[in-house]
């Protein structure tokens, strides 16, 4: 006997809700195969980026840091 034939054997001995938890379960097997789990991270290529946008985001807080000093000390005179 196939595994095939084997499964269909013992849906038919399957109460109407446990055959409703199958059909569930297959039809979750089809989505799960149209959509795939992602693919695993690169964790070097991770830290890479983020160590690159960390510097970009220092320099883009300084030159902040450099425009909101100037207009505290503008605002002093005034």
């Amino acid at each position: 006997m196939t595994l095939k034939e084997q499964i269909v054997q013992e849906l038919n001995s399957l109460s109407e809700t446990e055959i409703k938890q199958v059909a569930e379960y297959v039809a979750f097997l089809k989505f799960r195969t149209r959509h795939p789990l992602t693919l695993p991270l690169n964790e070097t290529k991770l830290a890479s980026l983020y160590a690159e946008f960390a510097e970009e985001d220092r320099e883009l807080a300084e030159a902040g840091i450099a425009d909101y000093s100037a207009g505290l000390a503008r605002e002093d005179i005034e």
